[in-house]
């Protein structure tokens, strides 16, 4: 047989269960599927069309931004260093209403998915207006993604009448699922503050019946409980939970201000929850109880959020800042170990979108997004734990190489 692919002789890093080091690994590619991988020398005469040689390179799978509003990099360093809701209300709300349109939304999507790709990120989450337009723009780039079409109750761009919030999102998932194997459509709504009860209901309901996943900001400030009409003495989450909106396919984004009942709810209604810890400490939001939800075996993801409010879409900073986060917030310097964030942003972020059966990790049967980290840079030398310099050491600068479903989209850290 001849294969299409034959990534040789690198630090192979699968992210498979147990967390395997392979020092000389290789991988093989076919039809943009993983065929196998392992140590260097099984493969010796194997026949591939291609032969990339990874020495001096982690070969890895590509990273999951579990959290991002790609066309919101129009909005990069527009209002810095102001609280959630004036910067919200006072600049994002108004520039929005101003500057988005389907050829601005498409135009910084597509600049939004460049970056992406050239810091090693091969699949993201995204949630956004106009998401047709998103949604062109991913599947131009060439990045797997799932694109959720935003849900709220106030004019927006796309959606001027809001009573039509949820057919626009009804309509984007039909024309988008299963016509594109990289886009997995979605629904997005903004939040319960900005969602009445009707509109989270019917959206999740349309949601379940198109079997697709469910995106939701969730209790982000300590002062979201107070903009939540007729909440009583229930928290955000039971709140959810009343009306029937956590299950396995509802992915919770942010959860900095939830506690323990919150995540026994979380747990038993099997909902995941995407961290943004960078976007969250630059709007002074809080710190998620992070290693709580982990702790309870609830898939955890890794976000970037938008631009406007991070200001990049680099996971390898964001792996960093969050191992470093807790244990400073927790004052214990063994939470958040390089393994289990290197997990979130790879095999559990996969996990938390529903795509752990497609990506996430290097295995067999899985599709190909693998990236390819240079380790010769002064920063990553010496090297005696190779999680541990991809969490505190690498920069996305370090990413030479990345394949999305078996399609080389950036060689010598240059978009092809």
């Amino acid at each position: 047989m001849e294969y299409d692919y034959l990534i040789d002789n690198g630090l192979l890093i699968t992210m498979e269960k147990g967390l395997p080091i392979i020092e000389e690994g290789s991988v093989l590619v076919k039809d943009g599927v993983i065929e196998a991988c392992g140590q260097t020398n099984e493969f010796v005469g194997v026949n591939a069309k291609n032969h990339i040689i990874a020495d001096k390179k982690i070969i890895m799978p590509g990273l999951i931004n579990c959290h991002t509003h790609l066309p919101m990099s129009m909005f990069r360093g527009l209002a810095d260093d102001l609280p959630l809701d004036v910067w919200l209300n006072e600049h994002i709300f108004p520039a929005e209403a101003e500057q988005v349109n389907p050829e601005s939304v498409k135009k910084w999507s597509r600049h939004s998915c460049q970056e992406m790709l050239l810091s090693g990120t091969t699949t993201c989450c995204d949630g956004y207006f106009h998401e047709d337009n998103v949604a062109r723009a991913i599947i131009e780039s060439g990045i797997r993604a799932v694109t959720g079409q935003g849900v709220i109750d106030f004019p927006a761009p796309g959606v001027p009448d809001p009573k039509k919030n949820i057919q626009t999102a009804i309509e984007f998932v039909k024309h988008y699922k299963d016509e594109f194997p990289l886009l997995s459509p979605s629904i997005f709504c903004h939040s319960p503050y900005t969602c009445s009860k009707e509109t989270l209901k019917a959206a999740k309901k349309a949601a379940i019946d198109l079997d697709v996943l469910f995106q939701v900001h969730v209790a982000e400030t300590q002062n979201e409980v107070k903009m939540i009409q007729k909440l009583g003495n229930m928290s955000i989450v039971e709140y959810l939970e009343s009306l029937e909106i956590l299950d396995e396919k509802t992915l919770m984004v942010h959860s900095v201000w939830i506690d323990d009942k919150d995540i026994s709810i979380i747990q038993k209604c099997g909902a995941s929850v995407a961290h943004c810890p960078e976007s969250n400490m630059k709007l002074a939001s809080g710190v998620a109880p992070i290693p709580k939800l982990i702790g309870k075996n609830i898939p955890v993801g890794l976000g970037t959020d938008g631009c406007a409010s991070n200001n990049d879409h680099d996971l390898f900073a964001e792996m960093d800042t969050v191992a470093k986060l807790h244990k400073v917030a927790l004052l214990d310097p063994c939470v958040m170990d390089a393994r289990t964030t290197l997990k979130m942003a790879t095999i559990q972020g996969a996990k938390a979108i529903g795509l752990d059966k497609v990506t996430g990790s290097i295995e067999k049967g899985k599709r190909a997004d693998i990236i390819l980290v240079d380790i010769q840079k002064p920063h990553m030398v010496p090297m005696y734990d190779p999680y541990s310099s991809l969490v505190y050491s690498a920069k996305s600068s370090d990413v030479n190489w990345v394949m999305v479903d078996g399609r080389i989209l950036v060689q010598d850290q240059r978009i092809l």
